[in-house]
């Protein structure tokens, strides 16, 4: 098989398991706090036991370690949105919102790294209004919080891929990402008198939940990782950022299949979804890299 054709399968196979990301936050039964804090010690676990990544940490110089580590407590807060937006109303919501952040990001990567602002971006956000607006109208009342905590969450991802894109350059990547979410652990780690219900004791999950969340953060979270760095040698920019855009209709389509939520949600939802989805399809043709970081 030549290399740009396994890269293609790659990065959609990457694009299709971190679809699962919202699947997970529906079938593990913990809070959004517990889920958020066991999968970034699980992947720091990981990435810590690889020799190649301390060496590339102990590269970096402390002022840079420090820019990255406030990156991965914005980070955390991407991710505990994300879930408890998940827990509020649904993966399929959840997902959606996160079709938002290509669109943010194109709006708030000019103002972080000093690039130009591009006219076209604004019109594109204009073009996601409606949709959003069509979503919103598409959920039942009881999920709108949850509607608004993926909002903001696609927010955070926007500013978390924007800032690194501004610190990115010279550094190993796995190294940044175990920075980031080692980062993230020990800030939900001091958190946990405040944000854990029943305190440490509330964080140990049951067997089936500790599986899950195992699944979660090797197979959905390192292995897409690697194997989108591999892909992203062989392919554009452009295909990269299309492939990563299919990650809401992944999920739309698995939360439908597996969980049934098609029947929670109003006709209006799947057609504002649909208008979102063109959009960030449009987006794709002008965005200047693929985000990289997993929901």
């Amino acid at each position: 098989m030549q290399a740009h054709n396994r890269a293609l399968l790659q990065i959609h196979l990457c694009v299709f398991l971190w679809g699962f990301t919202a699947i997970f936050g529906r079938l593990i039964s913990l809070p959004a706090f517990e889920i958020v804090w066991w999968r970034m010690l699980l992947v720091a676990a990981c990435l810590a036991i690889l020799p190649s990544v301390w060496r590339s940490v102990r590269a970096i110089r402390w002022p840079t370690i420090a820019t990255f580590a406030a990156i991965g407590g914005l980070l955390a807060l991407h991710w505990l949105t994300f879930y408890q937006s998940i827990k509020l109303a649904n993966a399929s919501v959840a997902a959606t919102c996160m079709a938002i952040a290509p669109a943010v990001t194109a709006i708030v990567e000019p103002l972080l790294t000093r690039t130009r602002f591009e006219v076209r971006n604004l019109l594109l956000g204009a073009l996601i209004v409606p949709g959003v607006a069509l979503v919103v109208g598409g959920i039942p009342a009881a999920m709108r919080l949850g509607f608004w905590l993926g909002v903001t969450s696609a927010v955070l991802i926007a500013i978390v891929n924007s800032l690194n894109k501004r610190n990115l350059a010279g550094h190993s990547v796995l190294a940044i990402t175990a920075l980031e979410v080692g980062a993230g652990f020990v800030l939900l780690a001091l958190a946990i008198p405040l944000l854990s219900a029943d305190g440490i004791a509330g964080l140990m999950p049951s067997r089936h939940d500790f599986g899950l969340l195992l699944v979660l953060a090797i197979v959905c979270t390192l292995l897409p990782f690697a194997l989108s760095l591999a892909a992203l040698r062989y392919l554009s920019a452009f295909t990269s950022q299309l492939a990563v855009n299919l990650e809401p209709i992944y999920t739309i389509v698995i939360a439908a299949v597996l969980l049934g939520e098609a029947a929670d949600l109003r006709p209006t939802f799947y057609l504002g979804a649909a208008i979102v989805l063109a959009a960030v399809f449009v987006q794709g043709r002008w965005f200047s890299g693929p985000m990289l970081h997993p929901n």
